[in-house]
């Protein structure tokens, strides 16, 4: 695929001590699971802004990349968007049908950071 096309370049959120909590997550989750968070991850880069059920809008300048895994799992990538780039802030397998609150705020948290 031609880079040129994305209208977002995909940016992992670093901590600190250069961390990157989404890579690591990606990187334990099974193989098959992380290729289809990564087509749909791909998906809003090429195809931004893109709505659901791909991409939702969770208020507060957060979206939400929506992914079904294998064996009925569910993944959720919340992110955010500065300067054209998709900020890949945190990730996790979604137990419940709303997305926890603990799980908004520690993004909000990393976004915050990727701000200052």
């Amino acid at each position: 695929m031609n880079a040129d096309l994305k209208t977002l370049i995909v940016h992992f959120y670093q901590n600190i001590n250069g961390k990157s909590p989404v890579r690591d997550w990606l990187l334990s989750i099974e193989r098959k699971d992380c290729r289809i968070i990564g087509e749909d991850i791909k998906t809003i880069e090429f195809g931004w802004p893109v709505g659901l059920p791909v991409c939702k809008n969770l208020g507060r300048g957060l979206y939400e990349s929506r992914s079904n895994l294998t064996d009925k799992k569910i993944a959720r990538v919340i992110f955010c968007i500065v300067e054209s780039k998709m900020i890949l802030l945190h990730g996790f397998i979604k137990k419940s049908q709303q997305t926890p609150k603990s799980e908004i705020d520690l993004a909000i948290k990393r976004k915050k950071e990727v701000l200052q």
